[in-house]
């Protein structure tokens, strides 16, 4: 599959939880995230195509909001490495500029740097 993202993907060294809302059911943890897209491992395939309501726990590091609301869609979904887990990408609609720039601080205090 080519490549289409346009921003640089940053690894984080945290994984924060991830919810399906509005059950509240975890799906999984976050690997990497930008303003217009996400990455989760999860136990459980995702299916691709699905709109999803998400809910991410937010760490005071970042900002003073428990959590942040935001639409995704699943846009597809693979086995991980480890043959125990699934990474799935999202694309996140409809981000606020005021989420945008906690992605920013999550990338900031959580992503790998590059050398």
């Amino acid at each position: 599959m080519p490549e289409r993202r346009r921003i640089h993907r940053k690894y984080l060294m945290y994984y924060t939880r991830i919810y399906d809302m509005p059950k509240g059911d975890l799906i999984g943890h976050l690997v990497d995230i930008t303003p217009g897209g996400a990455m989760v491992i999860s136990e459980h395939p995702i299916p691709a195509g699905r709109q999803f309501e998400l809910r991410m726990e937010l760490s005071m590091d970042v900002t003073e909001k428990p959590y942040m609301s935001f639409q995704a869609r699943s846009i597809w979904c693979q086995q991980d490495i480890d043959p125990r887990f699934y990474n799935t990408g999202f694309e996140l609609t409809g981000v606020s500029s005021d989420d945008a720039a906690i992605i920013e601080a999550i990338v900031e205090a959580y992503g790998f740097r590059d050398n």
